[in-house]
């Protein structure tokens, strides 16, 4: 191997940057060609490809979002555009793919190779966690800290001013990230798509003697549709007596400087993508799995990603909130 392309897909996710970097230096430190492309697999669509150096990747590490950009791309669905991906790739003679993204991301890849196109790899990144193989996906340390300060701040003022908040963080599908910041910004309920509660048993718990206090946040996580925590406390005012105010965290939590953890775990995956290439690995994803970096098969069709698969953790909340 010679050539690799690397490329940043789906959405954006705090150490991206430093993937990219550890990246681009393994394979310059075996000798490779690194080339990558704008947009993700956009770039690939329009054959808009360039030669990445290493110092194109000096002071990046620190810089949340990525470096490349990333968007999502309804023409790679048609097959005449993945074949003329596939000559593209044949023709610049890069034969192996490294992408930074999500399962929706790694199942192109995989249907490119299929397909006659490039070896892959690919590199988990997602501030949700819900990418099926790994314990850790880039991104969701940054996140989750990010929400973290945003409800300590939130509850400063909700003690001041004897009110009941309500923080919306991200998780379209999972709760992985507002089971973490509940627990650790104290909240006193906490609502995922896994286990969801009625707004009529939450508003009954809130209700009860034993559970009122002057202040309560409760932290939901977005599901499957983003601003639903103002239907919530629409409906909670008709069946409490308390004020409630309302704090949609939305992409916030994707931005700022990535944490140690993010910049750590994102290098260590770089590295460990290039140097399966050039063993002739593919098909696979680097996983963190009982705290050990690996690699773990591309996410499959039949499990589509990953959730919470207990309420140990939502227990745990409610146990240290009253």
């Amino acid at each position: 191997m010679k050539k690799i392309l690397l490329l940043t897909s789906g959405g954006d996710a705090p150490g991206m940057n430093a993937a990219i970097r550890a990246i681009v230096r393994t394979g310059y430190y075996h000798d490779l060609e690194v080339f990558a492309c704008h947009n993700g697999y956009q770039g690939l669509v329009d054959q808009d490809i360039f030669q990445i150096r290493r110092e194109n990747v000096a002071g990046i590490i620190q810089h949340g979002g990525t470096l490349l950009k990333s968007s999502r791309c309804q023409a790679f669905y048609k097959k005449d555009v993945r074949d003329k991906c596939c000559r593209f790739l044949k023709k610049k003679g890069i034969e192996g793919l490294v992408i930074i993204g999500g399962d929706g991301s790694f199942r192109a890849a995989a249907i490119l190779e299929s397909e006659g196109g490039s070896k892959s790899i690919g590199i988990p990144a997602t501030i949700d966690n819900d990418i099926v193989g790994t314990e850790y996906a880039i991104g969701f340390d940054t996140a989750r800290n990010t929400a973290l300060q945003a409800i300590d701040k939130i509850r400063d003022t909700a003690y001041s001013s004897n009110r009941y908040f309500v923080v919306e963080v991200m998780g379209r599908r999972a709760g992985f990230l507002a089971v973490d910041v509940a627990i650790a910004g104290g909240a006193e309920y906490i609502l995922t798509p896994e286990f969801p509660i009625s707004v009529g048993k939450l508003a009954k718990q809130i209700n009860a003697p034993r559970r009122q206090k002057q202040s309560l946040i409760i932290v939901v996580a977005e599901a499957d549709k983003p601003g639903r925590s103002m239907d919530i406390v629409k409906r909670l005012r008709k069946l409490t007596p308390f004020e409630y105010r309302v704090c949609v965290l939305g992409h916030i939590q994707r931005g700022g400087s990535p944490t140690v953890m993010d910049r750590e775990i994102g290098s260590r995956m770089g590295h460990l993508a290039v140097e399966a290439l050039l063993e002739g690995k593919t098909n696979a994803i680097t996983a963190i799995q009982d705290s050990h970096l690996t690699l773990a098969p591309f996410p499959g069709h039949e499990s589509p990603y990953r959730q919470l698969e207990n309420q140990d953790l939502l227990k745990l909340g409610e146990v240290l909130a009253t």
